[in-house]
């Protein structure tokens, strides 16, 4: 069958109404794959692509204003002879990552796998292998959990609604948008994602901005109607175990199943996009960067420390979060010396403390100046990130017997004084750790 053919039939049925659309209740497994998600914690994110070979990041497109016919040259150079997916799941399960969230299409629009919908994938360059079927095959081997990233915004179609964007504004193009047309065309990727490639985690969409007023406004409305209930019900038709988030910075849309912070912890706006208020009802999740850079950039050497990573680590635990850390494979498909050695430092201090993480959820005790508190079944880690100069530390609202107060790694005793409803834990003569100092408590 011809692409014309296969999108002219896609397009007869996903344009179908659905303004009669009930509110989403998700399923029985979907709700078991948020509480098991929750328990992850860890996660790895890869951005790869074409962008890659500029090594100037994933903007580069839209900040250099590539026009759509130069940049599509890059399809010609694309041939990452040293791409090993076994070597990348393997380094992520070394790291003490339970999933893996893989770039399949960013804003410039090339598909890293063999889609029927359009001709600008990876089947089309040198290397005509299909990257995410690799990677989807590896972790389904190794036994980690695969989420699927996929840009709303595309740089290079004529048919997204490129005129009210705000991106990509200087690629030229001369086409009139036609989101019915570029909906269906989505639709289309979005089932042979979720139809060729086992059982996927979850969708994370990204992109909803470029349509939305400027950030920072009262008002972050989009300028379209993204008709997400369409897409959403597609994907929970076609896997409905399969989680929805989107990166748009705003509170869940009906449908998602998953909240994002992008750059910052849930409750934080240091980056400028996290207006939001973090869901009670929803998985958390916070991702970030090895450096300062998404994609691969050859000259962002500002690599964050172990302690910084674990720090963020614990500090998104602590606020019932995940921790998506983010890499940059290089266009060889090699991952940075940096990143790997990294990564394996954190796996290490897993291998030690990782009950404290794994399986946590936050407690009724807010992050504090000295550090955050999670809670697993009858034990609650107390997370020591910096020396309380106090000399101790008290937590009200701790009741029930205790069993032991015991320093995790080395299992010291812990002076403490517990009155009826709070509990006093000493910390004048710990010993204390550079990256973090746990406190165990055990209660019968």
């Amino acid at each position: 069958m011809s692409k014309r053919i296969f999108l002219a039939i896609v397009i007869a049925i996903c344009c179908t109404n659905t303004a009669d659309a009930q509110p989403y209740q998700p399923s029985l497994a979907n709700v078991h794959a948020r509480s098991a998600f929750q328990d992850m914690k860890f996660g790895l994110f890869i951005h790869w692509g074409l962008f890659s070979i500029l090594g100037d990041g994933e903007w580069v497109m839209n900040e250099k204003n590539i026009s759509v016919k130069n940049y599509k040259k890059l399809e010609d150079f694309f041939d990452p002879s040293a791409f090993d997916a076994a070597k990348w799941v393997a380094m992520a399960k070394s790291a003490g990552m339970k999933y893996i969230t893989l770039i399949t299409r960013h804003h410039d629009g090339f598909s890293m796998w063999d889609t029927k919908m359009s001709d600008y994938n990876i089947m089309h360059t040198p290397y005509k292998k299909d990257v995410v079927k690799m990677i989807a095959d590896e972790c389904h081997k190794q036994g980690i959990r695969l989420f699927l990233y996929y840009s709303l915004l595309d740089w290079t179609r004529d048919d997204y609604p490129h005129e009210t964007g705000r991106t990509g504004q200087k690629t030229g193009r001369t086409g009139r948008g036609d989101y019915d047309h570029y909906l269906a065309f989505m639709k289309g990727q979005l089932t042979e994602l979720l139809t060729n490639y086992g059982e996927i985690g979850g969708i994370w969409f990204d992109g909803h901005w470029d349509q939305a007023k400027p950030e920072g406004e009262k008002d972050r409305s989009s300028r379209i109607d993204w008709k997400y209930d369409e897409i959403y019900g597609l994907i929970h038709r076609l896997q409905p175990q399969c989680m929805i988030g989107n990166n748009h910075h705003r509170s869940p849309f009906d449908g998602e199943d998953f909240q994002m912070f992008e750059k910052d912890l849930p409750g934080q706006n240091k980056s400028g996009f996290s207006f939001q208020k973090a869901s009670e009802q929803l998985p958390l999740e916070t991702c970030e960067t090895m450096n300062n850079s998404w994609g691969f950039n050859i000259r962002d050497t500002t690599y964050k420390t172990v302690r910084q990573l674990i720090h963020y680590l614990v500090n998104a635990a602590g606020r019932n979060a995940n921790f998506l850390l983010n890499v940059g494979p290089m266009p060889n498909g090699k991952i940075q010396t940096e990143c790997i050695d990294s990564l394996l430092a954190i796996g290490n201090w897993l291998k030690q403390y990782g009950e404290s993480i794994y399986g946590t959820r936050s407690t009724v005790h807010l992050p504090e100046e000295w550090g955050v508190i999670t809670l697993n079944g009858n034990k609650t880690y107390v997370h020591i990130l910096k020396m309380p100069e106090e000399g101790f530390i008290k937590l009200n609202d701790f009741s029930g017997k205790i069993k032991s107060v015991k320093l995790m790694g080395s299992g010291a005793a812990i002076k403490f004084q517990q009155n009826k409803a709070s509990i006093t834990l000493f910390t004048q003569n710990i010993s204390f750790d550079d990256i973090d100092t746990i406190i165990e408590i055990e209660s019968h």
